[in-house]
């Protein structure tokens, strides 16, 4: 099952409700509560980024019989350290957005905590591209909590430490 939402930009009124909106249907299918959870969480912190970062951006959502996976992609700025934004508390966004209570800096480890792998994909100039998946078997979920990195200012592939190397 396929579902595909635009993630507007600039716009904190609407920012998460594309999580809201999968939450709800997942829900529906009967998805398990954690599961459900993780998802909406991971989806609404990737969901910020886009809005504070990227002016938006697109979320394709597929639910598989094992597993759900979520890619998020925006043609922003894009990531020029992705070791350095996965740090908890490192930000790049500007006050304003600090001051309305984001932005600050847990956004990337939220949403590798909240998926059981997680490659980013981001090119500065051209954009970033996230892909989580989350099993949905509770053999399978937590499980394994990589994350892969790849086309950091168009370099070769970077892992940052402790964490898998993977490309995208």
């Amino acid at each position: 099952m396929h579902f595909h939402y635009d993630v507007p930009g600039d716009d904190f009124s609407c920012a998460g409700s594309t999580s809201a909106e999968m939450k709800k249907k997942l829900k529906q299918l009967g998805i398990p509560f954690d599961i459900v959870k993780r998802t909406a969480v991971a989806m609404y912190e990737a969901e910020i980024n886009m809005v504070v970062h990227a002016g938006g951006g697109e979320a394709d959502i597929d639910i598989l019989d094992d597993e759900i996976v979520i890619v998020m992609k925006d043609h922003g700025k894009g990531i020029a350290d992705i070791e350095q934004a996965m740090q908890e508390g490192f930000s790049t966004a500007p006050q304003l957005v600090q001051e309305l209570g984001f932005g600050a800096g847990m956004g990337l480890p939220n949403m590798k905590r909240n998926s059981d792998f997680m490659t980013i994909d981001s090119k500065v100039g051209v954009g970033t591209t996230v892909t989580m998946r989350i099993k949905l078997s509770a053999s399978g979920a937590g499980v394994k909590n990589d994350v892969g990195v790849s086309g950091a200012s168009g370099a070769a592939d970077v892992a940052a430490p402790g964490v898998a190397q993977g490309g995208g």
